[in-house]
């Protein structure tokens, strides 16, 4: 009985701390600002991908990339959105005028809008937008090219551990205890990566977009909850499209641009959920509350006493 009523009482927390989080999020226009950087982000996508497949090809064959940049997409986007968004990063690349200093700017600056999108929204659902607080020019402005960058390191590293083992999968079995087979093992590293990924992708956008400072514990507890709600929404997703949805019947040949943007907003609701769970811990830890809402906990008797005793 006890540890029944210790169940029940951990999930009437939960329930409660998710409907102060849903309610505070709907009050802060959470899914108009989800609609924003989602169209950001749907101008951002190709040339992001664009810009690291010209400098991933530098060093690595093109051909493994793709299936790299397959992988991490499947997660992202429906799957009949994945291969036009690559090939229109391809078709780019095989464009004369890509290697241009102009065409670079270019897929920089387009690359960043999103960011930015999601510095100002992040920004609402925590406040500091209302309250004046502003971080300087200089570090706005450069703070969505440093997440490209690291999205970029990160990218090169994978690619760098996918090749590898697939280079010592294909050395004799005396250089390994057992004989794997290469597909199955690298499919098995791109699915744990894309989901650590994932974490590290969040926990990294709530530790240093918001202006307020925010400790990296409670940053990682949003990016934990952002991962794994966008995981199981995601794989609803990709079943009620691939098998209930109309979409195609009703838009036609715009049914991947319709899905795709879905796909971005729902992410983007998903990741600002997380931000609002943030915010929520940070407000009821400044007002001395438990985090899921409750009354402030009741000073000691130790603690009354000298309390009193001081006002006397």
């Amino acid at each position: 009985m006890t540890g029944l009523r210790w169940l029940r009482t951990w999930v009437a927390r939960l329930a409660r701390f998710a409907f102060h989080v849903a309610r505070s999020f709907l009050d802060n226009r959470g899914i108009l600002l989800a609609g924003g950087v989602a169209y950001n982000a749907l101008l951002s996508v190709v040339p992001f991908l664009t810009l690291a497949l010209q400098a991933l090809s530098l060093t690595f064959d093109r051909a493994h990339i793709l299936g790299i940049l397959r992988a991490e997409l499947r997660v992202m986007v429906p799957p009949t959105a994945e291969a036009i968004i690559l090939q229109a990063a391809e078709d780019f690349l095989d464009h004369q005028a890509t290697a241009s200093v102009v065409s670079v700017a270019l897929l920089l600056f387009f690359s960043s809008l999103s960011f930015r999108m999601l510095e100002q929204a992040v920004a609402a659902i925590f406040h500091t937008s209302s309250e004046g607080v502003h971080r300087h020019f200089l570090v706005s402005a450069l703070l969505p090219y440093l997440f490209i960058l690291v999205m970029g390191v990160a990218l090169f590293l994978m690619t760098l551990a996918t090749s590898t083992l697939d280079l010592l999968t294909r050395v004799p079995g005396q250089f390994l205890v057992v004989e794997l087979s290469a597909q199955p093992l690298t499919s098995a590293l791109l699915w744990v990566a894309s989901g650590l990924g994932l974490v590290v992708l969040f926990t990294g956008i709530y530790w240093v977009l918001p202006v307020v400072k925010i400790s990296l514990k409670r940053a990682l507890i949003g990016g934990l909850c952002a991962t794994g709600l966008w995981l199981v929404v995601a794989r609803f997703l990709v079943y009620y499209f691939a098998n209930i949805s109309m979409v195609s019947v009703i838009y036609g040949s715009l049914a991947t641009t319709v899905v795709l943007l879905l796909f971005m907003e729902v992410a983007f609701i998903i990741l600002l959920l997380g931000a609002q769970v943030i915010a929520e811990l940070q407000a009821a830890a400044v007002e001395g509350k438990p985090w899921w809402g409750g009354s402030a906990p009741a000073p000691s008797p130790g603690t009354a006493l000298r309390s009193g005793l001081g006002r006397g």
